[in-house]
């Protein structure tokens, strides 16, 4: 007769959280790591596109790279920043095009996917829904304990991202 284990309810020991600021000509991506509730960076940067390039051959290309990045650092967990109002329909589109392409990722790695508005993102990181970038930018870099402030800015939000998500499970 096969042997039990026992279930428990624990939390694993650590959780590697991958953070997504999305776009179609810049995709910001940053890796963190929570250890009870310490966080600690572990890659951060920017998946980009050209503009000369069809939509579809763009959205490819950002497909392969998230699946690259789950692949290599096998996150537990994705965050993604939701669609906010946006006064550029034609932008709106392709920032929400490129949403897909990653909740479509999450999803064919099973992995669960938490979204959350930028409203959101800014009360978890300065306790002020109306924080700008540049505080944003500061709380990013104390609270990973940082030298300097992550580059370019589309990577800084997505590590963003990944602080708020580790900060509401």
């Amino acid at each position: 007769m096969p042997s039990r284990q026992k279930k428990t309810n624990k939390a694993p020991a650590s959780l590697v959280i991958l953070g997504i600021d999305p776009g179609l000509a810049d995709t910001g991506f940053g890796l963190i790591e929570k250890e009870k509730s310490k966080l600690r960076l572990i890659d951060y940067g920017c998946i980009k596109t050209q503009a000369k390039l069809p939509p579809e051959v763009r959205l490819k290309q950002i497909d392969k790279s998230v699946n690259k990045l789950i692949k290599k650092y096998r996150p537990d967990i994705i965050g993604v920043e939701k669609l906010f109002f946006c006064k550029n329909v034609k932008t709106a589109l392709a920032v929400g095009q490129a949403r897909g392409v990653i909740i479509l990722a999450a999803g064919k790695n099973q992995l669960q996917l938490i979204e959350f508005t930028p409203l959101q993102i800014k009360q978890a990181l300065t306790g002020y829904g109306k924080a700008d970038k540049n505080q944003i930018q500061q709380m990013v870099k104390v609270i990973l304990n940082l030298k300097q402030i992550p580059k370019p800015d589309d990577a800084a939000d997505a590590l963003a991202v990944a602080v708020c998500c580790a900060n509401s499970i």
